[in-house]
């Protein structure tokens, strides 16, 4: 039965006062969740998408994974706009998502935002998801170039987020994934500060632990601007086991979960 391995690192950065970052990790389901919004809550926004993902993974194993990260992504967005109407401040808050499920044989990624997933296998690093951003948009069309986008103030401009105004429309797609590929899931507080020949050197060493630690600590060394969050897993075939696992960053404290009650309560490892 196809599973994952894995290990997971956040870390606050050098210049923001709180962790809006959340992810999950388990062996089924991996997931990174950035939250936008500041002082409007970001972390209520990324805790609450988490929990609410990684509970429905935990409460319904083996189901068609691209089905149930499409109804995640719904039951997300409805708790994040219950948020928003018990305390109008939180107007504005909003979240990225980025999460890959199994149900032992196929697997599904589910996309919103700007977090990204990479592939490495045989030594190459493939970036599996694509950016809801401004930047991406304008460079997807030609109107400006890899390196004016990479220099652009507007490369964080996200036009697809999980928030109480709008819905968006999730990318929903199958992965062709093995055994003995190595994923990295992470916010872009790696991504803006690491380039991707730095992430390759970084994510191969043997360890995974070792290889989260290592990007959180580039991305902390390139300047720490922003919240980091980075999840390393390996698939492996192995025999089942309980879909039990982590929760790191703003969805460690369930006082940023708008309604845990909402969804079965998650198992913390």
């Amino acid at each position: 039965m196809l599973q994952f391995r894995f290990a997971a690192e956040t870390d606050t950065g050098l210049v923001r006062d709180n962790n809006e970052d959340s992810a999950f990790a388990g062996p089924y389901l991996l997931a990174v969740a950035d939250g936008v919004g500041g002082a409007a809550a970001g972390e209520i926004a990324s805790a609450t998408t988490t929990y609410v993902v990684s509970a429905l993974a935990l409460a319904h194993p083996g189901t068609a994974p691209l089905g149930l990260l499409q109804s995640a992504v719904e039951d997300a967005r409805g708790q994040v706009r219950a948020g928003v109407e018990a305390d109008p401040e939180r107007l504005g808050m909003a979240t990225t998502l980025t999460a890959i499920l199994t149900d032992g044989q196929r697997f599904g990624l589910g996309h919103v935002g700007d977090s990204r997933a990479y592939l490495l296998r045989d030594g190459g690093l493939v970036q599996l998801t694509h950016d809801h951003t401004l930047v991406q948009a304008l460079l997807d069309t030609g109107r400006i170039s890899a390196e004016e986008a990479e220099a652009s103030q507007m490369r964080n401009v996200v036009l697809q987020a999980i928030e109480a105004e709008s819905a968006p429309t999730p990318d929903l797609v199958w992965l062709d994934l093995r055994a003995g590929d190595r994923l990295l899931l992470c916010s872009d507080g790696l991504t803006d500060l690491v380039k991707d020949i730095d992430i390759l050197r970084l994510i191969g060493v043997d360890s995974r632990r070792l290889a989260a630690t290592g990007l959180v600590r580039a991305a902390l060394d390139a300047g720490g601007r922003d919240n980091v969050t980075c999840v390393v897993a390996d698939v492996v075939d192995a025999e089942p086991v309980v879909g039990n696992g982590l929760l790191i960053g703003a969805a460690r404290d369930l006082h940023n979960v708008v309604d845990p009650a909402h969804v079965r309560p998650v198992r913390s490892a």
